[in-house]
């Protein structure tokens, strides 16, 4: 579990430093839309520690994905673009906030058929 949590901040800090080398590159993303990409990366490094994992460590594993997307959710519904954008960044603003949802609606969806292929089938039952 140590080793698993070492990995995740080894790999936040990496991330981070990836995307403050290249904020400029991105016009259309602010300081916020930047945390929650990184928040979605180490939430997408979680989903793929539990596609590998089997049992009772992948439904925590899952459980801990879900409530990371969930937090990551109510961050989206709180952002705004900046006042005083004009109708191009605003736009960009936009584009990136839809990628983010695109991603999260992506995860959840990968989530859903990760659960569905460790569920046992009930065939016949009633």
């Amino acid at each position: 579990m140590k080793k698993t949590l070492i990995n995740t901040l080894i790999t936040t800090a990496f991330i981070a430093s990836l995307s403050f080398a290249s904020t400029g590159a991105m016009a259309g993303r602010d300081f916020f839309q930047e945390q929650l990409i990184q928040n979605m990366q180490v939430t997408k490094q979680k989903l793929k520690q539990a596609e590998a994992a089997k049992g009772t460590e992948q439904q925590k594993l899952l459980t801990e994905h879900m409530q990371m997307l969930h937090e990551n959710m109510a961050a989206c519904r709180e952002m705004k673009p900046k006042a005083g954008m004009t109708e191009k960044e605003r736009d960009e603003w936009y584009t990136e906030h839809q990628k983010i949802m695109d991603d999260m609606m992506s995860q959840m969806m990968e989530e859903h058929k990760v659960k569905m292929a460790s569920a046992p089938c009930e065939t016949g039952k009633k």
